[in-house]
């Protein structure tokens, strides 16, 4: 743990509920390894970010959190009877208690394109003081909320408008050119833009393993 960091949190459910969206194209082995694959290329990315001090993965899942402790994050345990947002707070709560009164960043699991630029520059442009929101790809929902002082509470609201659940709840809109931190991945296309703007390593291996479609055995991790 880096002293005055930022310390991320990232929720993710039971592998067996993963990404349902795209049952149509994915068998449900496949949809895990996937949400596996993507939670890799996240984590992966937030742990290059210098001013980030861990990143923290609440889960039910004993084979996320496997995969998360392998990475070098900490695995926090979903509270019983918690939501998403339950979850979250929970584990951003735990932070507190252990590091003292550090900033704050909730992620979402599936940024398989993100770049640790795209991070850092984020939490540089980010005000102090006050929550942001990263509005994702969709411009509906969030793929980061960032607390920027140590006394405020996360008081996370994804789900569906979250953006707009984070605006009215008084969080700043950064508006930054980081695809890769806006593309959270819900549906085919969105799979297929992943591949295409240059998902991570994992990502990609696993999508050549299964032949998701002929562009991913051309596609390359962009330079982030």
């Amino acid at each position: 743990m880096r002293p005055h960091s930022v310390h991320a949190v990232i929720a993710v459910k039971n592998l067996d509920l993963a990404k349902s969206r795209l049952a149509d194209r994915l068998r449900p082995e496949h949809r895990a390894r996937l949400v596996l694959a993507m939670l890799a290329d996240t984590v992966t990315a937030a742990l290059a970010v210098p001013r980030i001090g861990s990143v923290t993965v609440v889960t039910p899942d004993p084979a996320v959190s496997g995969l998360a402790r392998a990475l070098g994050a900490v695995v926090h345990p979903e509270p019983r009877s918690a939501d998403l947002n339950g979850a979250l707070a929970d584990a951003a709560r735990a932070l507190r208690h252990r590091h003292g009164p550090v900033e704050l960043l909730a992620l979402q699991a599936d940024l398989p394109a993100l770049c640790p630029d795209e991070l850092a520059d984020m939490l540089t442009v980010a005000p102090a003081g006050k929550r942001s929101v990263v509005v994702d790809h969709a411009g509906t929902g969030t793929a980061a909320l960032f607390v920027g002082d140590g006394t405020l509470a996360l008081e996370p609201r994804f789900g569906p408008g979250s953006a707009q659940a984070h605006r009215a709840a008084g969080a700043v809109d950064l508006d930054g050119d980081w695809p890769g931190l806006r593309l959270d991945v819900d549906t085919a296309a969105d799979l297929d833009a992943a591949v295409a703007l240059g998902a991570g390593a994992a990502t990609r291996a696993l999508l050549r393993e299964i032949s998701w479609s002929p562009e991913v055995h051309e596609a390359v991790r962009r330079v982030c």
